[in-house]
């Protein structure tokens, strides 16, 4: 009989839940949580001892020595900028910062901050040198924020200590960013909730998988409600340095690759329904898209995995 072990733990500012089946399965979960604190330790801007840290506190002065683990995310951070042409960027960090504070006032930064802080966004500017693995900042006042991508990261690196234990039936779930490792242990796929972008604790519908990542962007995360009634979301538009307006509430992506999910969530987001073109060029990935009339778009792949909740309107996508 499997050995099932599961638990949940707070990390890189949220709750992960985590269960795994097999002969190692407590193992491989304290395996995986001590894994959750070497890459926060790593990745995160907040942490002044972290890689990103140093790389963000030496931003126009010099480049920093980096671990792989920090290259590579990096390294596919601007892969993603450059392939979405920065609708997806990882120097956002001043923005994020910008913004972070509005949250406590109600209030968006004012137009002249934002318009002051913008072009200190750029993609461009963060120089990686693959032999050296070293990155810097072009520019004094330019950061770094992995929160498009950093979970993503993270959920396929816990699947690299599941397998290590010998697990081959796991399931990760990252503050909304789910990670499958092969089926539920009677052999039935995992059954994700895509949550309803408009109603607490309820979901829109239920995705069927096996072996994938499920990642979803969504304004309900983390967003506050101005004087005038306006949502102001948490997931900017690079180009604008606003949240972003695509006429989309929620993205859901399902890929092989947890990183690649996490990315293209927010890609897609901010590109809207046209940003589907984009899939094309990542097989055997799949999208749901919500837009603010709460119509959903399922992508084809999708079609029979997909389970709609009751009354919701499904357009289906070539």
């Amino acid at each position: 009989m499997a050995v099932i072990a599961q638990s949940v733990n707070f990390g890189m500012n949220t709750v992960m839940t985590h269960k795994a089946f097999g002969k190692h399965a407590e193992e491989s979960l304290s395996a995986v949580r001590d894994e959750a604190v070497r890459i926060e330790e790593l990745l995160s801007r907040f942490i002044p001892g972290s890689e990103i840290s140093r790389v963000n506190r030496a931003a126009g002065i010099k480049c920093e020595k980096l671990s792989g683990d920090t290259y590579e995310v990096l390294s596919r951070a601007i892969e993603f900028s450059g392939y979405c042409q920065g609708l997806f960027d990882v120097t956002i960090g001043p923005l994020v910062t910008l913004w972070s504070n509005s949250k406590y006032t109600f209030k968006p930064p004012e137009d002249s901050r934002i318009r002051q802080v913008l072009p200190l966004v750029g993609y461009t500017d963060l120089l990686l040198d693959p032999c050296k693995k070293t990155a810097g900042l072009q520019r004094i006042g330019q950061s770094i924020d992995l929160g498009g991508i950093g979970k993503g990261f993270a959920g396929d690196k816990f699947l690299e200590v599941f397998r290590k234990y010998g697990i081959s039936s796991a399931f990760t779930n990252i503050g909304g960013n789910v990670v499958t490792l092969g089926t539920k242990p009677d052999g039935s796929p995992w059954r994700v909730g895509v949550r309803h972008p408009r109603q607490e604790n309820s979901l829109i519908g239920l995705i069927s998988v096996a072996d994938k990542a499920v990642v979803t962007s969504g304004d309900y995360q983390r967003y506050f409600i101005d004087s005038n009634g306006k949502r102001h979301h948490h997931i900017l538009d690079p180009s604008t340095g606003y949240p972003a307006e695509s006429g989309l509430v929620s993205v859901t992506i399902v890929a092989d690759s947890s990183t690649t999910a996490d990315a293209l969530s927010t890609i897609l987001f901010v590109a809207g329904v046209e940003g589907i073109e984009l899939l094309k060029s990542f097989p055997g990935t799949e999208a749901i898209l919500i837009d603010m009339n709460l119509l959903v778009y399922v992508t084809r792949g999708l079609k029979d995995y997909f389970q709609a909740g009751e009354g919701v309107n499904i357009e289906i996508l070539n």
